[in-house]
């Protein structure tokens, strides 16, 4: 009989080798190599080809076909896959564990009057049941199957035909072809090929559930992302109710969207207007707090930064962020110190961005100097500015990309000046009565705010 043959594989990044290495060479991870058994070549497939076998055909000859995109009920989603689902296209759903995507997911399933078969790994169908009465959702065309063995999970969808399948989760599936645990990189490249496969031939999307690894990234080999035609992040923070989905791959639209939602009791909420839930209405005017007109992707929205300085308790001053990159504020507080005179370095300096986010546009430097500035100076700032502009090594404020959507957004809040670069040149026609105020540096925005002259 025939021995077995057996590579070692990184269960990081899916490269093989003939014996065990302690580093991956690929990705650099120590002691990921597994042993697993290589699979066949002269091994049937799962899925028998349910079309002829494809032909050359010249590009010239080929008739266009638009996409009968399939609507769902959330239109935060729909804009986020371009416009609606895409008949054969296979989505794949990342995110940290209780962030929500079993919720997103089933939600989607009861809300839309398609025809669901939704396949969980994880939880048994009396669970899903428990969620999808808390959902309150009103499809009587979902299905719940709790399996985990790929060739079941393919001959059911064979007999129903669904319309849309949902994976929940790709690493508890396994086939009988490969022999190594579920969640093997092994088991998920010939799942997920097996999934793409059968939603290319008939023609049904399949979202797929993936988990991340510590570092954030997907788990599983790369060559999942590469399968799949679109890749959706799910991030937030547990802490925090807010919820934002990117599109890192698509296929079919634009990765500069995203969704952003509020987890509720009912399930997630769509929120359509971010900038009124991210900035609180204050009864009073407090020291260190800073409104920054931001963009992520192609979606303006205004956020409030949180600053507090005060004098360090201990010999080191400490440096803490939340929602904002770390050496980003060390930098603008070295600016502050050489540029200005503001002796921070004794100071303790905490900074938060409000709703648990991420923001990583460098629009927002301009708003985090006045934060830092106004709780130094136990100064509030007036409450109808807003910030939008980049700050230098210099000291210089630098302009930022796609102002009139910033200005024209804080226009709609009721805010009646914006602080922005003075460099800027040929400006676009701002749709509003609001007043641009431009400033080239840093001490001049200091001047601005907390002189006598400009209070008066």
């Amino acid at each position: 009989m025939a021995k077995n043959k057996t590579a070692y594989v990184c269960q990081n990044c899916g490269v093989d080798s003939p014996k065990w290495i302690g580093r991956c060479p690929s990705c650099g991870e120590w002691n990921t190599y597994v042993e697993e058994p290589v699979l066949q070549k002269d091994s049937r497939t799962i899925l028998p080809s349910l079309s002829a076998p494809a032909k050359p055909i010249l590009v010239s000859e080929i008739a266009p076909q638009a996409h009968r995109r399939i609507q769902l009920q959330s239109g935060e989603f729909n804009r986020i896959l371009g416009g609606g689902l895409v008949p054969g296209s296979v989505i794949l759903l990342g995110g940290e564990p209780g962030i929500g995507k079993s919720t997103l997911t089933l939600q989607i399933a009861l809300d839309t009057q398609l025809k669901v078969l939704y396949v969980s790994g994880e939880e048994s169908a009396e669970q899903i049941k428990l969620r999808a009465d808390r959902l309150a959702g009103k499809n009587p065309n979902c299905y719940i199957l709790s399996e985990t063995l790929l060739e079941n999970i393919l001959k059911h969808a064979q007999s129903m035909n669904p319309e849309l399948i949902i994976i929940d989760s790709i690493q508890t599936l396994y086939t009988e072809r490969v022999e190594s645990s579920p969640g093997s990189v092994s088991q998920i490249r010939e799942s997920a090929a097996q999934l793409l496969k059968y939603a290319k031939e008939t023609g049904t999307p399949i979202f797929i559930i993936g988990h991340i690894t510590k570092d954030g990234t997907l788990a599983g080999p790369k060559v999942l992302e590469h399968i799949v035609d679109v890749v959706l992040q799910f991030e937030g923070d547990n802490n925090f109710v807010y919820r934002i989905i990117r599109a890192h791959k698509n296929r079919f639209g634009s990765t500069a969207e995203l969704g952003i939602f509020e987890m509720m009791g009912t399930g997630l909420r769509e929120v359509e207007n971010p900038s009124e839930i991210l900035i609180s209405h204050r009864n009073e005017s407090l020291s260190g707090v800073a409104i920054a007109a931001t963009i992520d992707g192609i979606r303006p929205f205004l956020i409030e930064i949180q600053a507090l300085v005060s004098t360090a308790a201990y010999g080191t001053p400490q440096r803490s962020t939340t929602g904002f990159d770390i050496r980003r504020l060390n930098m603008l507080l070295a600016v502050l110190e050489k540029r200005v005179g503001f002796k921070l370095a004794t100071k303790d300096v905490f900074l938060n961005i409000a709703g648990g986010i991420k923001v990583i546009d460098p629009a927002i430097d301009l708003a985090v100097i006045a934060a830092v500035l106004s709780s130094s100076l136990d100064i509030p700032l007036p409450d109808d500015c807003c910030f939008s502009g980049e700050v230098g090594l210099s000291g210089e404020i630098r302009p930022v990309n796609r102002l009139d959507q910033r200005i024209n957004e804080a226009a709609k809040l009721g805010f009646k000046r914006v602080f922005v670069s003075g460099n800027v040149k040929n400006m676009p026609p701002i749709e509003s009565s609001t007043k641009i105020i431009s400033v080239n540096r840093v001490e001049h925005l200091v001047k601005y705010l907390f002189t006598k002259q400009s209070v008066e």
